[in-house]
């Protein structure tokens, strides 16, 4: 049987069926149900915050963009009635896209939705988040937000979760309208937040993380980095245009004075900074990236915090090569 809310009114002691619906109601999904859950997001869980509307993707546009406290990015799909099986591709497909986004994406984003930048608009929320220690966009979640949901939709859920640690959940919620005319929205989750907030923690341990360095000939090195460093993202560009030139002009390069040049070259603030400054010491310890790690030292004054960057003696004139090139 489908996954559905159903609510009674008690009048004079006595039970009457409210089966009111959205559509009976005239009510419209951008104009009224949007428009509600931007009142209270809450409503879409507690450890949730809305930082995107309409969202453009590769595949079109997505319903709301989201973030968790444990930076998380979350695509929320709408639908007014009953959320079919093909609004889980159409969301799977929205989160291959957010999976590519890196930092300045999403900040332009919430930006566009909030007039706050990223930082500030999670230090506004999240209070008791430590933002400098925080991995943003690590993993991605789904969540589906209707009126009913089918059983096979809830049993690929519920195996997806299962058995291959993807984090998606789905939000069943029901219009009420009384016979006074008063009008109530109730959920419920097809996964309690509890359990679902205990995968996602796990599913951020996907990216296997490590400070071994790898050992390349240096020709290849040399090859290596080049394509690694020409890549279209903003980390590898920041690697190039900022740690690096650092290193090669100082002998130890500290975690404030990294902060301090985003802070010039980009024009940002200290908190903004901060958050860049964790995208480019995530990238380094990214197990793939030991290529970077054979190049760059670091010491590691806590296991989460990296300080005293420095270049390889050996490595100086191969990066000065690759810089000048």
């Amino acid at each position: 049987m489908a996954t559905a809310i159903e609510v009674w009114q008690i009048e004079k002691k006595e039970l009457k069926r409210l089966d009111t619906n959205m559509i009976e109601a005239e009510r419209k999904e951008t104009e009224d149900l949007e428009r509600w859950i931007e009142s209270e997001p809450t409503i879409l869980g507690n450890n949730l915050l809305i930082i995107g509307e309409q969202v453009s993707t590769k595949s079109g546009p997505m319903d709301f963009l989201g973030i968790d406290k444990s930076g998380n990015l979350i695509v929320v799909e709408l639908k007014r009635d009953k959320v079919p099986r093909k609004a889980l591709s159409q969301a799977i497909d929205y989160a291959s896209d957010v999976a590519s986004w890196d930092l300045d994406k999403i900040s332009d984003i919430c930006l566009n939705y909030s007039n706050e930048s990223l930082e500030d608009y999670l230090n506004e929320n999240f209070e008791d988040v430590d933002l400098e220690n925080l991995n943003i966009n690590e993993t991605q979640r789904i969540l589906l937000v209707g009126f009913s949901l089918d059983e096979a939709l809830e049993r690929m859920i519920e195996w997806l979760t299962t058995n291959f640690g993807i984090s998606i959940n789905a939000l069943i919620l029901k219009y009420i309208k009384t016979t006074g005319g008063e009008e109530f929205l109730a959920r419920t989750m097809i996964i309690p937040e509890e359990i679902e907030k205990e995968r996602s923690k796990k599913s951020t341990n996907k990216i296997a993380m490590d400070d071994k360095p790898s050992n390349y000939e240096d020709d290849d090195l040399k090859d290596i980095l080049k394509d690694y460093l020409s890549e279209n993202r903003a980390t590898p560009h920041r690697i190039k245009n900022i740690l690096l030139p650092l290193c090669i002009e100082n002998p130890i390069v500290s975690r404030e004075m990294i902060k301090e040049k985003i802070q010039k070259e980009e024009n940002v603030e200290e908190g903004k900074a901060g958050l860049i400054l964790t995208t480019i010491s995530r990238e380094i310890t990214i197990a793939s990236r030991g290529y970077l790690r054979q190049i760059i030292e670091y010491d590691l004054p806590n296991p989460w915090e990296k300080e005293n960057y420095r270049i390889v003696d050996k490595y100086k004139n191969l990066v000065k090569e690759i810089l000048t090139n």
